[in-house]
């Protein structure tokens, strides 16, 4: 008895191969998108910081976090920092680590409370007042002449330094191209390692922190500090 066997056409097999190629290229599309939204609101946070210090400069004639006068300027709820050497108020700069996690005492904290009690920027006023990045890092500043620095010369210039964690390689990478001159180890925008998380030294990428090729590995995180 003769049987009737059925099966796929060429047509049909090249129309589910046309199916298939048009979801991958919709889903790696959809995932540079993404990627590529990342980058913006890390580059984002780089470029509001310093708008912020000239709005409460202009508005109050001081230094944001450096304020002597924060309770006049901002509000009876303005914490004012005891004397020591990460609150010198007045001076001009601001001191503290760029991620400091004392709110009360150092002016890289009092930074971002200072601000938010303006009206400049949004989020807590008490607490850890560092906000995050878009993957989940804090985000900080200080002035440069606080800021240890590891990169062999040339050092990275300028009145203020602002670092954002847990950025991946290759999210750093494309800020870095986005924003200064795409080295790592150059211009005003550098990528660092800080292994031991916050509060611990940053230190110049070695070891796993690069490819074969000496370039940071895409899949390490960083932290990306430019100074302003």
């Amino acid at each position: 008895m003769k049987r009737n066997q059925s099966g796929f056409t060429l047509i049909e097999i090249a129309i589910v191969l046309v199916i298939i190629g048009l979801l991958l290229g919709g889903v790696l599309k959809g995932q540079e998108l993404i990627n590529s939204a990342k980058v913006k609101n890390l580059a984002t946070d780089f470029k509001n910081i310093p708008v912020y210090i000239y709005g409460y400069q202009d508005k109050f004639r001081a230094l944001p976090g450096d304020d002597a006068n924060p309770v006049s300027h901002v509000g009876a709820t303005a914490t004012v920092c005891t004397a020591s050497a990460t609150c010198k108020l007045g001076d001009g700069l601001i001191q503290g680590e760029w991620d400091s996690s004392n709110s009360t005492a150092d002016e890289s904290q009092l930074f971002w409370q200072q601000i938010r009690l303006a009206n400049l920027a949004a989020g807590t006023t008490s607490g850890d007042m560092l906000p995050t990045n878009a993957v989940g890092g804090i985000i900080g500043i200080t002035s440069l002449a606080n800021f240890t620095d590891p990169s062999a010369a040339p050092k990275l210039n300028g009145t203020y330094v602002i670092c954002s964690a847990g950025i991946l390689g290759k999210y750093a990478k494309q800020l870095d191209i986005q924003m200064d001159d795409g080295s790592q180890i150059g211009g005003s925008m550098r990528e660092f390692s800080q292994a031991g998380g916050r509060g611990t030294a940053l230190a110049v990428p070695a070891g796993a922190y690069l490819d074969a090729s000496g370039q940071i590995n895409d899949n390490q995180t960083f932290t990306v500090c430019m100074g302003v």
